[in-house]
């Protein structure tokens, strides 16, 4: 079986398989085909992957020739809208964006009988967690966004005394309290920031706590808010205005905020009001995590930095892909974990019985299957 490692669009700096990764598969008597470049973004030239047994071609076109699985960061054209050419009865495995694919390259990928698995559908339970790509990249981007913050902030984050006076620290206040949002959180305790933080499961609380923050509780009827997994769900457009009045007396005390509120498959919640960062002080930093989904700030603009009423707003949607080698150490891994579960003596199976398999399994032996449209995707979950 070959395994097949092609180029990312031109805006995809990760890498689906590290060397490393890849000779754990060239280990178990797989062949591993990588087009030339592939890693080049993330910090990983060609002979690195030679070095381990892989094969290096000259072009991405000789990959998907070639391979019969297909790791992608970003397949099915998420990263640049052109599907790829992919030939029948290929495995392509990474992140396809299911959200965002339509009636017409669900068919392509049915008619070339592609079987496709979209890993932001892993489930949520504990025999998955190796394999989450959506916890791996939201921790990085948690991360990054607590320094983009302060590096963008004209204050210090940490408390300073010194002889010239004594510099209060930053203010930080983050939204959601998730893996991106308590990576954040944790991020910006470490550099000495004032940190609170706020999530509609009242649950999180110990969480946060337990990282040096403030959990910030509003006066709202949080009963429904979290499934039997302790994941938010998604309220009523009433409890979201309630939940942006109650938040008017927070934001405009925060010099940063960080919001990481998104639901799967749905526009973002939006939570900060343009009115909300008007009350801001100047200088002041928003970073907005939900902004490939609209976003949680109302000004916030997907992939633009923008000044709204002397407010810094941030609207990345690919913070990952800055960390690139790192982000892809972790991605490899998650893959690499993924295809070690449908492996058996080297022979890739598709057990649709398997709750791994079913839930992200969009196309099968000629069959559209859309897992995400049968679920009631209820829980508010890291951008």
């Amino acid at each position: 079986m070959i395994v097949g490692v092609p180029t990312e669009g031109a805006a995809e700096t990760r890498v689906a398989l590290t060397p490393p990764v890849a000779k754990r598969l060239v280990e178990r008597d797989l062949s591993v085909c990588v087009a030339s470049g592939a890693g080049a973004g993330s910090d990983w030239d060609d002979e690195a992957y030679r070095d381990v047994g892989c094969e290096v071609v000259d072009d991405r076109a000789t990959v998907f020739e070639r391979a019969d699985v297909l790791c992608q960061v970003q397949g099915l054209g998420a990263s640049d809208g052109a599907m790829d050419p992919y030939t029948e009865g290929q495995v392509v495995v990474g992140m396809l964006g299911p959200y965002d694919i339509d009636d017409a390259a669900y068919d392509t990928l049915a008619e070339r009988q592609v079987s496709a698995f979209a890993l932001e559908l892993m489930p949520r339970i504990s025999r998955a967690q190796s394999m989450d790509v959506l916890s791996s990249m939201a921790s990085i981007g948690g991360y990054k966004a607590t320094l983009v913050a302060a590096e963008e902030l004209p204050k210090l984050f940490p408390l300073e005394m010194t002889a010239a006076g004594t510099v209060r620290p930053a203010e930080v206040f983050v939204i959601g309290a998730g893996v991106a949002g308590l990576k954040a959180i944790s991020t910006a305790e470490r550099l000495g920031a004032s940190v609170r933080a706020y999530d509609i499961r009242l649950e999180v609380k110990q969480e946060v706590e337990s990282l040096g923050a403030d959990f910030v509780e509003l006066d709202l009827e949080t009963e429904e808010s979290g499934d039997e997994e302790g994941y938010a769900r998604e309220m009523d457009d009433e409890f979201y205005r309630q939940q942006r009045a109650e938040m008017n007396r927070v934001v405009p005390e925060s010099d940063v905020v960080i919001t990481t509120a998104a639901i799967p498959g749905r526009p973002a919640p939006e939570l900060v009001s343009e009115e909300m960062v008007a009350e801001m002080d100047d200088g002041s930093v928003i970073v907005d995590l939900a902004a490939a989904d609209g976003g949680n700030c109302e000004p916030t603009q997907a992939g633009e930095t923008i000044v709204h009423e002397g407010v810094t707003v941030f609207g990345p949607t690919n913070l990952p892909t800055t960390v690139s080698h790192t982000a892809s150490q972790l991605l490899a891994n998650n893959l690499y974990n993924f295809l070690d579960h449908l492996l058996d003596e080297g022979t890739l199976v598709v057990d649709t019985e398997d709750e791994i398999v079913d839930a992200t399994l969009l196309t099968h032996e000629g069959q559209v299957r859309r897992p995400h449209e049968s679920d009631e995707q209820p829980e508010e979950a890291d951008a």
